[in-house]
């Protein structure tokens, strides 16, 4: 079993989530679609089994955070920094990291990474990034994450470089399309079951037509 199962997230609020939405979305609405994804990723994890369920979060996490969830709240600093510090706050033990951008996942997707037979596991992400870092020991993330180049069409392949470089054997798990731009809508919600983020796009889908996938 993972010892610590983490959701890296942010506060959906208008004008700050899902900016790369707007337009032709409102901010309102590209915010209504990172709470969708946010509500539908915790939902997801709070189904898998795990001794810890963690809850890094950027801004006012009332409301947010599942019943019996811990919450810690996200550094200043830039993407790897904030990762390398989610999983200092997961301690000991093994951790699997998430973000919120990824809605159409499920418990089996994660238990893919089984701490006892595999060191790291790497999720990728079709634009280059990656969705999922899941650590044995989760104090070596400073050690394998720190320097990597965030939000860059080759994150995912630095990132996977450097766990190797550090003797780390590494399981890819199968690979997800994040929610980035009106493109993704479509092909994440190919993916999704019924969950919140099917219903808000279902609910958009007339201002998107001819401007998605």
């Amino acid at each position: 079993m993972i010892d610590t199962l983490i959701v890296l997230a942010k506060e959906p609020l208008p004008g700050f989530a899902k900016t790369r939405l707007t337009p032709p979305l409102t901010p309102t609405e590209a915010a209504s679609i990172a709470a969708a994804c946010l509500q539908d990723t915790l939902d997801a994890v709070s189904r898998t089994a795990a001794r810890r369920h963690l809850l890094a979060f950027a801004g006012d996490a009332a409301g947010w955070a599942p019943t019996g969830w811990d919450v810690v709240q996200q550094p200043a600093g830039s993407l790897d920094e904030r990762i390398s510090a989610a999983f200092d706050a997961a301690g000991v033990g093994s951790a699997l990291l998430v973000g919120m951008d990824t809605p159409q996942l499920q418990p089996h997707h994660l238990l893919h990474f089984a701490p006892a037979r595999c060191e790291a596991a790497l999720g990728l992400a079709p634009d280059g990034g990656y969705w999922a870092l899941g650590l044995r020991d989760a104090r070596r993330a400073r050690e394998v994450v720190l320097g990597v180049p965030m939000s860059t069409p080759s994150t995912g392949a630095h990132q996977y470089a450097r766990l190797q470089a550090a003797g780390i054997d590494v399981t890819l798990l199968e690979p997800l399309a994040d929610v980035d731009t009106v493109d993704d809508l479509s092909t994440v919600l190919a993916g999704s079951p019924l969950g919140r983020f099917r219903q808000v796009v279902t609910a958009l889908q007339p201002r998107l037509v001819g401007r998605a996938g």
